[in-house]
């Protein structure tokens, strides 16, 4: 692939978009914030399990080393460049800790490409709240940081997590063969990926899709 840093295609123009959250964003079931301090026994909770961190790059991690994640998330709280990280906390609009850990990072401005991420605590899932917070996720990048691109890249292996990218509508394209070395294995990768204008379609055949309210804030482009 290109290196970001080289000048951008013929007729694709540079841009610098930004996003800042002024607020959470609200979907019918969760409420997607920022993280804070407060945080720690919730990631540490999940970060802690091994069916988590299974197909994740880390092993389990003990509280120190939650700390430091979360540490690490506190400083993702908004784009303003390429490659910088945006961090939200997934929590039930009733309330309560944290159940889930998204990240979209901005990963070329040149191309026009975000990659999403996503954890759910086990006792959240099968509700379909994975799907219903990385949807979220997806739009933002559309319509905050105008890309023209979403992926995604996981574990062969994780077929919960890809049935999540399938129903955002990404396709599978491409699936890597023992391409990485994790946890003493060679491992496969799959990448998924919705492009800008089928994400327009499907939310002109889906009236309300997504339905993500209020909180948004973001700079321009320029």
């Amino acid at each position: 692939m290109t290196p970001p840093s080289d000048p951008p295609p013929s007729g694709s123009p540079r841009k610098t978009p930004a996003v800042h959250l002024t607020g959470p964003l609200r979907t019918e079931r969760l409420i997607l914030r920022l993280f804070a301090s407060s945080d720690l026994e919730a990631v540490y909770d999940m970060q802690s399990r091994p069916e988590v961190a299974r197909y994740l790059y880390w092993s389990p991690r003990d509280r120190d080393e939650a700390a430091e994640s979360l540490r690490e998330k506190l400083n993702c709280s908004s784009i303003e460049v390429e490659g910088d990280i945006l961090n939200l906390a997934v929590v039930r609009a009733e309330g309560g800790p944290a159940i889930g850990d998204l990240m979209l990072h901005y990963v070329s401005a040149s191309h026009g490409q975000a990659e999403i991420g996503y954890i759910l605590h086990p006792q959240a899932q099968g509700e379909g709240l994975a799907t219903e917070a990385a949807r979220a996720i997806v739009d933002l990048a559309f319509r905050e940081l105008g890309v023209h691109r979403v992926f995604g890249q996981i574990d062969a292996r994780n077929n919960a997590s890809a049935r999540v990218l399938e129903r955002l509508g990404m396709r599978r394209e491409a699936h890597l063969v023992e391409n990485e070395w994790v946890k003493g294995e060679w491992t496969d990768e799959v990448i998924y990926a919705v492009l800008a204008h089928e994400w327009s379609d499907l939310a002109r055949a889906q009236p309300g899709f997504p339905p993500t309210r209020a909180g948004r804030g973001s700079g321009g482009t320029g």
